[in-house]
């Protein structure tokens, strides 16, 4: 087994399409009618398979976001990730370092979802894994 994706509910399909583009991510197909409402499929650069669904129903707005914590997004390069997202018009917060060479930003999408940019140490694997743990 392996997970595929998430499904996100959103509220304005456009201004969360802008945003999700700015921080990098494709828009692969669409499914324009389903009983969640409208299905958009988004891919990161360097990921070979859809990672996140917009959920759209304009008659169900987002009303309460707490039961997803936060979203994590491997970066290469923190700070120039910060710089390109600054010139797009989303602002992250200031980077800060939780853990020896681990180096994370946080920054907040329309519907107030928040997403942790992670630029690992050189040498960590893809991913977390036990590793980080023992």
């Amino acid at each position: 087994m392996r997970m595929l994706h998430l499904g996100l509910r959103i509220t304005n399909l456009e201004r969360s399409l802008a945003f999700y583009t700015a921080l990098g991510y494709a828009e692969l197909g669409s499914v324009p009618e389903t009983e969640f409402g409208s299905l958009t499929m988004l891919q990161l650069p360097d990921d070979p398979f859809v990672s996140l669904e917009l959920v759209h129903d304009p008659t169900r707005p987002v009303k309460d976001i707490s039961a997803v914590n936060h979203l994590v997004i491997q970066v290469d390069d923190l700070d120039a990730t910060i710089a390109d997202l600054a010139a797009k018009g989303v602002t992250a917060e200031p980077p800060t370092e939780p853990g020896p060479g681990i180096r994370t930003s946080w920054l907040t999408d329309p519907d107030g979802y928040r997403i942790e940019l992670v630029q690992w140490p050189p040498g960590h694997p893809v991913g977390m894994t036990a590793a980080d743990f023992a």
